[in-house]
């Protein structure tokens, strides 16, 4: 159980969230209900054309709501101490025992960083409001794991990735070895037990960490392993090279270390699915798309060649349960946009009146009929964040 730190503590927990808790702490012993119901095809090639903004700025299409569930500066639940924090960025949602979820959001205040988590009910009620991380420092994205915890990244030149557990009920903890570097977010293949990591720099290098062995769960067991650099060859083939000194412990960066390594302008969000990791580097407004099956990298989107570019400052990505890729606009005109299976792109939601800002942290509930997501400078970039919630048809159950 040492040896896995919070993914050895899986086995403690109520299902299905397994982010566990210490021996000195009792866990939720809520009586499980009947399952969320998952979602079983995409419908988002079926939704409708955006419509005029609604009270809290939000375009959306027909049959689709919104509510806003967290402004800076203010807290969440009525009665409650916690206030949401500064600059809401990457975000991920958990299942819990009594059959609601968690939403989980980084901050991405310099030097003081850390994750905010928003608890709802089995009805949609948000219930709870709490930090999982603190005394870190600019937390933009990052990622959730196949046992239901959160690696959040640090966005600094020296950037760790810590695990925590989004019921707040452990201690997050670091985990050096998936490296030390200007991070933004992570990805893991529950398949062949893989992480995939972006870096957020203008020569940033794609990572795959390989674990040394497995937890007793069978999942990567993150305290030790190899840290390795794609190099992508002209037939897009990609090479994995290992780093000599990934925590960064002597004087070259990490992303410079391999001189052969592939570069990538600003890299941003990750996700997997079905075999393929998806990322975006936003430099060149591109989103890619690596085969895990037969190492083969492949862009799956360019702004530059786009017959109809309504897609830029890809940030932020998720998927819907049949692999639609949803990016999140740094910019551009604050859309999330999702480049469906034919590769054609469907505007899903639009935040009028917050140029300046950014769109961060989206995620589907585990129903998949709800999406989170936040604007994180508000109103005109310069106004405290605003986290959104938005509900309707994303998806057929």
């Amino acid at each position: 159980m040492l040896r896995g730190g919070l993914a050895g503590l899986v086995a403690l927990m109520a299902p299905p969230l397994a982010a566990g808790c210490s021996s000195e702490e009792e866990a939720d012993t809520t009586p499980t209900p009947s399952p969320i119901k998952r979602p079983t095809a995409s419908n988002l090639a079926a939704i409708g054309a955006l419509g005029a903004a609604d009270a809290s700025g939000l375009r959306l299409p027909p049959g689709f709501t919104g509510r806003i569930v967290a402004r800076t500066d203010q807290k969440p639940v009525a009665g409650s101490d916690y206030v949401w924090h500064t600059f809401p960025d990457g975000g991920a949602t958990f299942e819990t025992a009594d059959g609601g979820w968690v939403y989980v959001s980084n901050s991405e205040l310099p030097l003081v960083g850390g994750v905010g988590a928003l608890r709802f009910d089995r009805d949609g009620n948000l219930v709870d409001a709490y930090r999982i991380l603190d005394k870190t420092s600019a937390n933009c994205a990052g990622g959730p794991t196949p046992w239901n915890t959160w690696l959040s990244c640090e966005e600094v030149a020296r950037g760790r990735v810590f695990e925590c557990d989004p019921l707040g009920k452990t201690d997050a903890i670091v985990r050096p070895a998936l490296g030390v570097f200007k991070h933004e977010a992570a990805a893991v293949d529950p398949v062949q037990k893989h992480l995939y990591l972006t870096e957020d720099e203008e020569d940033g290098c794609f990572y795959r960490f390989v674990p040394a062995q497995l937890t007793p769960d069978g999942n990567p067991d993150l305290t030790a392993g190899v840290l390795q650099v794609a190099q992508v060859a002209g037939d897009k083939k990609v090479t994995w090279i290992d780093l000599p000194d990934p925590e960064f412990k002597g004087q070259t960066p990490t992303r410079a270390q391999i001189a052969a390594a592939t570069r990538f302008d600003g890299g941003e969000g990750i996700v997997f699915h079905q075999g393929i990791v998806y990322f975006s580097t936003k430099g060149d407004n591109r989103v890619w798309a690596y085969h895990t099956g037969d190492a083969r990298m492949e862009v799956l989107y360019d702004a530059a060649t786009a017959a109809n570019p309504i897609l830029t400052g890809v940030d932020n990505l998720t998927v819907t349960c049949c692999g639609d890729v949803l990016v999140a606009e740094d910019g551009g005109d604050m859309q999330v946009v999702a480049i469906l299976a034919d590769g054609s792109l469907k505007p899903l939601v639009q935040v009028e009146g917050h140029q300046g800002s950014e769109v961060t942290g989206i995620a589907f509930d585990p129903s998949g009929m709800r999406l989170y997501f936040s604007s994180q400078r508000g109103e005109n970039g310069k106004s405290p964040g605003v986290t959104y919630e938005i509900t309707g048809p994303f998806h057929l159950g």
